[in-house]
């Protein structure tokens, strides 16, 4: 498996990304995402996993919000390639582009229907938060201050 750098409007980032939304939908009734959609300008870092044949299984970005904080956007493993430590690995990666922009914390939001979710955030050290931005309803929120590089 490999990461690698690609624009938030890559197809596969896209087509992936989309499934990640479905996903919570179902788990969810149905509920949406809070505030919009982030666009293409807001994203300032987009990790691609991809297997040896190039096939693309995960995804994951980050949104900076600020004051050195930014926000992981869409993480999401295709359901066929879990449990081989790829979303541990996409996040690792993001926390470390995190690092290398002198960022020093991540916030996420992830729903009490996806226990596996908050289990590898709270596993790579992620703890709950009040939430944030324009999130609001049933979610949990976790946040987690970086060691420095």
């Amino acid at each position: 498996m490999r990461l690698e750098a690609v624009g938030w409007e890559d197809a596969d980032v896209q087509r992936l990304a989309a499934d990640q939304q479905a996903e919570p939908q179902a788990r969810h009734d149905g509920g949406q995402e809070p505030g919009t959609p982030p666009p293409a300008a807001d994203v300032a870092v987009v990790l691609l996993a991809r297997a040896p044949g190039g096939e693309a299984l995960g995804c994951g970005a980050l949104r900076p919000s600020g004051d050195g904080v930014a926000e992981v956007k869409r993480p999401y493993v295709v359901p066929a390639a879990r449990g081989r430590g790829l979303s541990r690995m996409v996040l690792a990666g993001l926390e470390t582009a995190a690092r290398d922009r002198g960022w020093t914390t991540l916030r996420l939001e992830t729903g009490p229907r996806q226990p596996e979710a908050v289990a590898l955030y709270e596993g790579a050290g992620y703890r709950p938060i009040p939430a944030f931005g324009a999130h609001a309803g049933d979610a949990l929120f976790d946040e987690r201050v970086l060691d420095p590089a």
